[in-house]
């Protein structure tokens, strides 16, 4: 693998820019409430707690489908209860896999775990890398993990969380970011949301800027999937304006974006009722 990019701003760079973008009005949507329907039909409803049982499962199926959501994301248990209640609607069924959250597995443990959520209907994975190898720079085994996970992935598509509250450091983030995508993920997402720190527009910025820079080289759109710690509508609509102003017009889709969230949908749905 060939040497990752240094990120080229600082911390008050980065939000010297959010600010600004924060003070922008939105190009692509009309109005707050046109913006928070498109966040609405982004998400990934979630429930990833020791606690999860069958009747939880049925009332998260039960809530995507009403909010119209992107889609709803649970332990690989779940999966197929959850396909059966979703059969037939837009909704995708993600699994998260891979020794989520913590990644401390071996890897074939690792790769066992995800061709067991795609056999049980997974549409989308969740995995999360190994920080502890990232933080000691063996990013040749870090990649070679995403690269297997990717394959055992067989036609699911790929989410690879870096854990941004763990990195912290804009060019750790950076690196991460751009080591996923070479990998192969076709989502960059934040966080697990079991850590202290999850999702900030900090580290969301700086994976906006990666996307961007990674599909300056290849041409490929790269989704991005913000989660943990998004509870309120002005959070969502700062997210969105980094979004839009950062990428073009390709990313405005939960093709490409999505957020993840357990307690958002039905801040947002009262929003919009």
């Amino acid at each position: 693998m060939s040497p990752l990019p240094y990120y080229p701003y600082s911390l008050n760079d980065i939000q010297a820019r959010i600010e600004e973008i924060r003070s922008q009005p939105f190009t692509n949507f009309s109005s707050e409430k046109e913006a928070i329907r498109f966040a609405l039909h982004c998400i990934d409803l979630t429930t990833l707690e020791g606690s999860d049982n069958t009747k939880k499962i049925e009332k998260l199926c039960h809530n995507a489908i009403q909010y119209q959501t992107a889609a709803v994301c649970v332990y690989p248990v779940f999966l197929k209860q959850a396909k059966q209640l979703l059969h037939g609607k837009p909704i995708k069924v993600a699994s998260v896999a891979g020794a989520f959250p913590a990644g401390q597995s071996p890897i074939e443990i690792k790769t066992a775990e995800v061709e067991y959520a795609v056999k049980q209907g997974a549409d989308e994975i969740d995995m999360v890398i190994s920080r502890g190898l990232f933080l000691e720079e063996k990013y040749d085994i870090v990649y070679d993990e995403i690269v297997a996970i990717k394959n055992a992935c067989q036609d699911a598509r790929l989410k690879v969380i870096i854990e941004t509250g763990e990195l912290i450091e804009p060019d750790l983030i950076y690196k991460a970011s751009i080591l996923a995508m070479r990998a192969g993920a076709d989502f960059i997402k934040t966080s697990t949301g079991k850590i202290a720190i999850n999702a900030t527009s900090d580290a969301f910025l700086v994976m906006l800027d990666a996307i961007f820079q990674f599909y300056n080289e290849k041409n490929m759109i790269i989704g991005i999937k913000p989660a943990g710690g998004i509870t309120d509508v002005n959070t969502t609509l700062l997210y969105l304006k980094l979004l839009e102003k950062t990428l073009n017009i390709n990313w405005l889709s939960n093709n490409f974006f999505r957020i993840g969230a357990s307690r958002l949908a039905i801040k947002l749905f009262d929003f919009l009722a």
